[in-house]
């Protein structure tokens, strides 16, 4: 199987990883506040108030923009609840891309050009592509329902905007890899940064 119909198998599969938490998440959320600081957190994201230190200002950003999507004050817990969702079901999209690469990269070398770059092989194998989009799902799966980020994932928490960003930034790092000896390369750095 050539490179370009790997990835798009990979970016299918990646989003059906995405579907199945978002669909699970968003049927489990919390209907209104639950304990701990989530209640805290919706108030303050309601009125962009500041919540206890260190106070998470670009959580009460976002979360405050989303809050704004309902008329009714009452709905703005199950909004702040849907979008921590979102946000995780986002991580095990990024979390599954990642696995895919680096079993990709263990399973298919890199071969050399002309010029002595290394690139990633032209073909994959189906059985290695079977192998490499089977772990990237059962990896992704695992930690979908795992208890602690499932825990997490549906309440309006800081846990879930963060562990998005940790995912999202760790597969830009690895985008950029792939492409550092690329011209222009360095813009992945800008978006990382």
């Amino acid at each position: 199987m050539d490179l370009k119909r790997f990835r798009f198998l990979n970016n299918v599969a990646g989003w059906a990883v995405f579907a199945v938490a978002a669909i699970v998440y968003l049927m489990t959320i919390e209907p209104t506040a639950s304990l701990w600081d989530c209640a805290e957190f919706i108030v303050c994201v309601n009125k962009l108030e500041i919540g206890h230190p260190p106070g998470a200002p670009f959580f009460m950003l976002v979360y405050n923009v989303v809050s704004h999507f309902t008329s009714d004050p009452a709905q703005v817990a199950w909004f702040a609840n849907a979008t921590s969702a979102l946000a995780s079901a986002f991580t095990i999209l990024f979390l599954f891309w990642t696995i895919t690469h680096l079993v990709r990269r263990m399973l298919v070398p890199l071969a050399r050009n002309a010029s002595g770059m290394e690139e990633p092989t032209r073909s994959i194998s189906l059985a290695h592509v079977i192998a490499i989009l089977g772990s990237g799902a059962v990896g992704a799966l695992a930690y979908t329902f795992s208890d602690t980020f499932w825990f997490s994932a549906v309440e309006a928490e800081v846990y879930a905007l963060s562990s998005f960003f940790t995912a999202a930034v760790f597969w830009l790092m690895l985008k950029w890899e792939e492409r550092a000896d690329n011209p222009r390369s360095d813009r992945w750095l800008v978006l990382i940064a």
